[in-house]
């Protein structure tokens, strides 16, 4: 069997948070591609299931959308349920979901700081924590969360100590996370995106002014499209990274070597 069979995701079973647009949605539509069966997990259930459509026209593979705030214990005990009750199994958990904010330190309010921490951080270790628990008793599986190239670097010039303080923390976590399971064959990864031209960026009153500026800082002088980072979350996500596990994979255009 070649290489490329071998990263096929045929008769594996994934979700992807915050999977209704921007990464997650590319996410979600490689991992469609590849052969997993995907729930879409997000806050807005209509967009996640018109994705779910898109997708599944492409690849003719089932998914499934999920309304889930990921903050919420209860809700994602009820999405790992739904999913077992629907798929049997869960092999791939993508805890994509996330949020961002742009403040001067001393401006920041502890509710907005704590809000930050909740999603980025508290809900990333929710939906990783849950998964692992099914994934301990099956004996496999892989668990990918998204972090940031904020999680190395201070970025200019906007201002987010909360954002890269929760992405920081969810990579220490993953690492954590991985040696405990290491040799119970569930891995974690993480993957430190640079700036990506989603949706969510490109319409943002406050982000579209600072888009010249992070091109003039970038060694390659662009930003980056969420689809440059579907191959090496199909990489984690399968057999043949069975060795890979504890890593950060910075996918930034060479920002953060400066």
């Amino acid at each position: 069997m070649g290489i490329l069979e071998k990263m096929r995701l045929d008769g594996k079973i994934a979700f992807v948070t915050g999977g209704a647009r921007g990464i997650g949605k590319s996410i979600a539509t490689a991992l469609s591609e590849a052969g997993a069966q995907v729930a879409i997990v997000d806050l807005d259930l209509d967009e996640a299931q018109k994705t779910c459509a898109e997708i599944s026209s492409a690849t003719s593979n089932r998914l499934i959308a999920i309304r889930t705030d990921i903050t919420s214990p209860q809700q994602v005990s009820e999405m790992i349920d739904r999913i077992l009750s629907e798929f049997g199994k869960l092999d791939i958990a993508f805890c994509n979901a996330g949020i961002s904010n742009e403040v001067a330190v001393e401006d920041d309010t502890y509710e907005d700081w704590k809000k930050i921490i909740e999603v980025n951080l508290n809900g990333t270790f929710l939906t990783a924590q849950a998964a692992g628990r099914v994934m301990l008793k099956q004996g496999k599986g892989s668990i990918i969360c998204t972090a940031s190239m904020s999680a190395h670097i201070v970025n200019v010039p906007q201002r987010e100590a909360s954002y890269a303080a929760s992405k920081a923390g969810v990579i220490q976590m993953c690492k954590a996370m991985a040696v405990e399971w290491a040799t119970r064959n569930v891995r974690v990864n993480t993957i430190s995106p640079g700036y990506m031209a989603t949706e969510m960026t490109l319409n943002s009153p406050a982000l579209v002014p600072l888009i010249d500026q992070w091109n003039e800082l970038s060694p390659i002088k662009r930003m980056g499209n969420p689809e440059e980072l579907q191959s090496i979350a199909v990489y984690l996500a399968g057999d043949t990274s069975s060795f890979t596990t504890g890593s950060d994979f910075i996918v930034d255009g060479a920002y953060t070597c400066f």
